[in-house]
């Protein structure tokens, strides 16, 4: 049988997180709040960025939204600065090769789809699901779901990638199978160091 891969974008296929840390950075800055580079890494790795603004906007009497709309503007002018993750070229060229179908499901906006695009990969995806599509937030599966019924899908031949907790909890609460860049140690879950890996877990 082939597999079904969606996949997670930021620290999965796009290695985004300097990008996204300086977009944090600069609107820290402009707002004078404190930025300790490690917690906030830390801490958007292991929950999220819009978890984040929130913390710090209730923290320092700021509006959340407000702040990720600067953030936003700040993130999409370092686009340029977004290179795909060692090996992600390679192995979207492999699903090409292998008959696999891609999407994307993400956290990140719309901006994904330019991201994608200049980087010369958005070909490869069906369909990407951004934080602009409306689904709830992960560890919900809703999105997930959706694509499942939308194109048919098997769960057992579907397989969620992703480089965090949250990834796995997803794909975990929508039924399908998980694989992951960092997290270890769960059932349901296959651990990789790299991406070229997914090749040998697929390969006879």
């Amino acid at each position: 049988m082939i597999p079904i891969f969606i996949w997670d974008l930021d620290g999965t296929l796009l290695d985004s997180y300097e990008a996204i840390l300086a977009g944090i950075q600069e609107t820290y800055e402009q707002y004078d709040l404190p930025f300790d580079r490690e917690e906030v890494r830390n801490f958007i790795l292991r929950y999220s960025v819009k978890d984040l603004l929130v913390r710090d906007a209730d923290k320092y009497g700021l509006d959340s939204d407000e702040l990720n709309r600067v953030r936003a503007t700040s993130l999409k002018e370092k686009n340029t600065q977004i290179p795909l993750m060692a090996g992600a070229r390679e192995i979207l060229d492999w699903t090409a090769q292998q008959g696999i179908q891609n999407f994307v499901y993400t956290h990140k906006s719309d901006n994904a789809f330019q991201v994608l695009e200049d980087l010369g990969v958005r070909h490869h995806f069906t369909e990407i699901l951004t934080s602009d599509s409306g689904f709830a937030r992960k560890p919900s599966p809703e999105a997930l779901l959706f694509l499942i019924e939308k194109y048919g899908l098997d769960k057992e031949n579907t397989y969620y990638i992703g480089d965090r907790l949250l990834d796995v909890e997803t794909a975990i609460n929508a039924g399908i199978h998980s694989i992951n860049l960092q997290i270890d140690g769960v059932e349901q879950n296959q651990n990789i160091r790299a991406l070229l890996e997914i090749k040998e877990l697929f390969e006879d």
